[in-house]
């Protein structure tokens, strides 16, 4: 039997870094933005390495979606899926993923928007995906009766062993100090897209320090963290703790 854990964030959420401690388990199988190259097929969005991305993945929703639903590709009893929000622009919605166990990754938008900038010239309110996120959220929250697993990106890197145990033990699953460290360099399991977004995270060995200062932002960019903060504070409220 395996256990599907659906991992959602935003880009420049530490997601990649999340994705290394899981991937540090013994017990566990990772999959890095399965439904990227459906994404950008159907959508035709101009993301760095589009071209790249789309030879080298199954760019058919359904297709990928059965896929995710089976057992692990190495028989691993966890199968941990990162997830991005704004890829979910074709038919799979929250309804396809059932028997799934969702958590939910979110860091403060300046910070998400500041780490984006870094990477890309421009930012917009549908390359986060926040309204997905807010749907998804509410949906598995009616369902279990109670708010799913959320992180705080700032507080995961604040309390490493505190949160992901909790975490743990929200998921099911036993805690496993072995995903507080991990090697450096890339894994077969990263995204083709690694070689422009995968930098830092293939330098590291561990959780950052957390950040802690304010944020710098243009106009343009405080305006867009103005819309994504009640997004934010809908899921901070419920967030695990150290």
């Amino acid at each position: 039997m395996t256990l599907h854990v659906a991992m959602w964030s935003g880009p420049r959420n530490l997601s990649t870094a999340m994705m290394r401690s899981f991937d540090s388990r013994a017990d566990t199988f990772v999959s890095d933005e399965p439904f990227y190259g459906c994404f950008l097929k159907q959508t035709g969005a101009n993301h760095p390495m589009r071209d790249e991305t789309i030879a080298a993945m199954d760019c058919d929703w359904l297709s990928v979606m059965a896929s995710l639903r089976g057992p692990t590709p190495d028989s691993s009893p966890i199968w941990y899926q990162k997830h991005m929000w704004h890829h979910m622009a074709g038919p799979i919605g929250y309804d396809q993923f059932g028997g799934f166990t969702h958590a939910f990754l979110i860091r403060e938008p300046e910070r998400m928007i500041a780490s984006y900038l870094r990477k890309r010239q421009s930012a917009e309110f549908d390359n986060f995906g926040l309204d997905r996120q807010a749907e998804f959220f509410d949906c598995e929250a009616a369902r279990l009766g109670h708010a799913p697993p959320v992180i705080d990106a700032n507080d995961l890197l604040g309390d490493p062993p505190s949160i992901l145990s909790k975490l743990c033990d929200a998921l099911a699953i036993p805690w496993d100090s072995a995903m507080l460290n991990w090697h450096p360099g890339r894994r077969e399991t990263d995204g083709p897209w690694a070689p422009h977004w995968y930098g830092a995270v293939e330098r590291s060995t561990g959780f950052a320090p957390p950040e802690t200062g304010p944020v710098d932002l243009p106009d343009e960019a405080r305006r867009l963290a103005d819309r994504c903060r009640p997004y934010y504070e809908q899921l901070e409220a419920h967030k695990i703790t150290a």
